[in-house]
């Protein structure tokens, strides 16, 4: 069992179920081993994904549980060899949605940890070995909504000077949705035409880091309400019931996110892909199938 510091101590937000009410905890959280960061917890952003597995939607909420992928906090102690990896105390940092993986199969040792079968969430994941203690709340990890955590030193990440720390935590949920996608398939490509489905949280982010990297963007919204909106950050913007509109974009895209996270319509999308080597990357987290026709996929 791993040393908890002072005792319990530690409080969290936690839901003991599927009713949404969420109620102090007092946790105790492991003591860094030689690999770890730990850190105290500043701000913490509210993702819907939260919602959703507090609420029981889909299916993977174990507990108590205290949610929170978007944590940024101070650095309070570090091991020896989270020190020697450059990370000391008073850094500001920020976790997200994993804490662990083997750190040794190919998906690892290829930047792909969220691919390890051993991969653990910071939240509602089994605990890595060695990391769970008895003053711990459940047999599960919990997450941002709490005062500290631990964390192995490669799943922690500085927050650049001058960057306010409120601010960060957002960027490891919606920020690494948006940017993996789009660093692997258009990043130092020229002549890149991005489109993104749905301008919300992760929509705005997406729209954000494809002009960064030098694309073009256009936006599927459900009206041309935000058009002003999607102007201002240097994007068009189509009406996706507009077939017309969307007939006139038939194989534009090297690339589209569709960050819709509801049930929706995804053929008309499709059209509008190059033949071939165009890409479609699904973020939204829909629950429910998807209603594929055959001719789309068959042609693009």
């Amino acid at each position: 069992m791993a040393t908890v510091v002072g005792g319990k101590g530690i409080f969290m937000l936690a839901a003991s179920d599927e009713s949404y009410k969420m109620t102090k905890v007092e946790i105790g959280r492991p003591a860094p081993g030689p690999n770890d960061v730990a850190l105290d917890i500043k701000y913490c952003g509210m993702c819907h994904s939260d919602l959703h597995c507090i609420n029981g939607d889909w299916g993977i909420g174990k507990y108590p549980i205290a949610p929170g992928h978007e944590a940024a906090g101070v650095v309070r102690e570090v091991g020896a060899e989270a020190a020697a990896a450059g990370f000391k105390v008073g850094d500001h940092v920020a976790v997200g949605c994993m804490v662990m993986s083997c750190l040794s199969c190919q998906l690892c040792e290829t930047g792909l940890e969220q691919h390890c079968p051993k991969m653990c969430q910071t939240y509602s994941g089994e605990f890595p070995a060695g990391m769970d203690h008895d003053d711990c709340t459940g047999t599960h990890t919990n997450g941002g909504y709490s005062t500290a955590i631990t964390v192995h030193k490669r799943f922690v990440f500085k927050v650049p000077a001058g960057m306010k720390l409120e601010h960060a935590g957002p960027l490891c949920c919606a920020g690494i949705t948006t940017y993996a996608p789009l660093a692997r398939h258009i990043m130092g490509k020229a002549d890149q035409h991005v489109g993104v489905n749905g301008f919300g949280g992760l929509g705005h982010m997406a729209v954000k880091i494809a002009i960064a990297m030098g694309a073009k963007v256009t936006i599927f919204s459900r009206s041309d309400a935000k058009k002003a909106d999607a102007a201002a950050l240097g994007a068009d913007l189509v009406v996706s019931s507009d077939t017309a509109a969307i007939g006139a974009l038939s194989r534009r895209f090297d690339c589209i996110l569709d960050t819709v996270s509801c049930h929706h319509e995804i053929n008309s999308i499709i059209s509008t892909l190059k033949a071939y080597t165009g890409t479609l990357v699904l973020i939204g987290g829909v629950p429910q199938p998807y209603e594929l026709a055959g001719f789309p996929m068959v042609f693009n």
